[in-house]
């Protein structure tokens, strides 16, 4: 490996896709708003395809398709040379693995002496099967640090992952003020006339709970005539979502709206957002309806206190799984418009002026800096944000 500073500093960010996930889109934004006078940001991907490729691809940033499919397979002999001859080609001096390709990436990365390795946590790994939960522990040994989004994944690691003398650094996620802040105007087709419109904007996987937002809706839509729960995004989950609010009487009121990349013109929409997910770190989506003026209700799970703060100062909460209580917030904010539209406007301030995407480039960058500098890489300080 090249030895000494270069700037810019060539970094390679990993992650397993490039579509619809909030990790995605933090890896897309992160690649493409570094400072190009500072970082030269590469992304390396299991996937060549999705959403968030067509955004670097377009952003001109150099990638590594390393279509990985089993560790165990020998074609992964194969992949893993191409990952050290791109990191030796390019003279990478920081490799990040954003998810579970730290399994794949930090011990090349460390066998072939990159001078600084980050492994990013930013959801609960209980989530994963045995298999997978272990060998990540196991690719933990090679990390030099870690990077998480709330201070619930900082405890994760250290109190159920047993991570201990390495540094976390905590890395808020960012929303980019200039694409999502509120801004009155006409509803979309699929809600257009709507009284009122509760939604979830997420991928649609077990772990978001839906079913309960769609139990909760149920028990509250007589209130105001003419609601609609609009469900944004795709997944799995689909057909028994549709099953389910069949089966609840509520199939008329509901609106399911495919993946999209017009999600803040279906945020601006949104007049109370639910994030009801039974496992969850530091919600994008959630960062986004607060910065478009939703009133927010989410479950008290991983970081979402962090971000909607005491009960009733940017949102309110609720016990996870707790369909009762979840429509007890909603009445509350249905029937109460001053209140929600103050909720609103409190969680869009805040996001704005504590979340922004600058704050979190100009965090990432610090963070970078200073694994850089602690393995004997001084760097500069100065940044931009592009």
């Amino acid at each position: 490996m090249n030895s000494g500073p270069q700037f810019p500093v060539p970094v390679l960010l990993t992650v397993r896709e490039l579509n619809q996930g909030g990790i995605e889109r933090d890896v897309a934004r992160t690649a493409i708003h570094l400072d190009r006078n500072r970082f030269a940001p590469h992304v390396a991907s299991y996937h060549n395809h999705g959403m968030r490729f067509e955004e670097l691809r377009r952003a001109g940033i150099p990638f590594l398709h390393l279509p990985v499919k089993s560790l165990t397979s020998p074609a992964s002999l194969a992949h893993a040379w191409r990952l050290c001859r791109y990191i030796r080609s390019h003279r990478i001096q920081l490799v990040h693995a954003w998810d579970t390709t730290a399994v794949f990436v930090l011990p090349l990365a460390k066998t072939i002496r990159v001078p600084a390795v980050l492994s990013s946590v930013l959801g609960s790994r209980q989530l994963l099967d045995k298999r997978s939960h272990r060998l990540w522990r196991l690719a933990d040994r090679f990390a030099d640090g870690f990077v998480v989004n709330c201070e619930a994944m900082r405890r994760h690691l250290t109190e159920d992952e047993g991570v201990a003398g390495v540094p976390i650094d905590l890395l808020y996620n960012g929303v980019d003020t200039k694409e999502f802040f509120p801004q009155p105007g006409p509803l979309p087709i699929p809600v257009a006339g709507a009284s009122l419109v509760i939604g979830a904007v997420c991928a649609l996987r077990p772990e978001k709970a839906l079913p309960l937002l769609q139990e909760a809706f149920s028990k509250v839509k007589h209130l105001r005539p003419g609601m609609k729960l609009l469900i944004v995004g795709s997944g799995a989950e689909l057909p028994r979502l549709e099953d389910n609010a069949t089966r609840l009487g509520i199939t008329l009121e509901s609106v399911f709206v495919p993946a999209t990349p017009e999600v803040p013109k279906y945020m601006r929409a949104i007049d109370i957002f639910v994030l009801c997910s039974s496992s969850e770190a530091f919600a994008n989506a959630l960062l986004e309806a607060m910065a478009c003026g939703c009133a927010t209700i989410g479950s008290r799970v991983g970081g979402t206190p962090e971000m909607i703060g005491e009960d009733g100062q940017r949102g309110l909460l609720f016990p996870s799984g707790d369909a009762g209580a979840l429509a007890e917030r909603l009445a509350r904010l249905i029937q109460d418009d001053d209140f929600r539209r103050r909720l609103g406007r409190q969680a869009s301030s805040f996001a704005h002026g504590e979340l922004s995407l600058e704050h979190n480039i100009r965090r990432t960058m610090e963070v970078y800096t200073g694994i850089l500098r602690r393995k004997g890489s001084p760097q500069k300080t100065e940044y931009n944000v592009r």
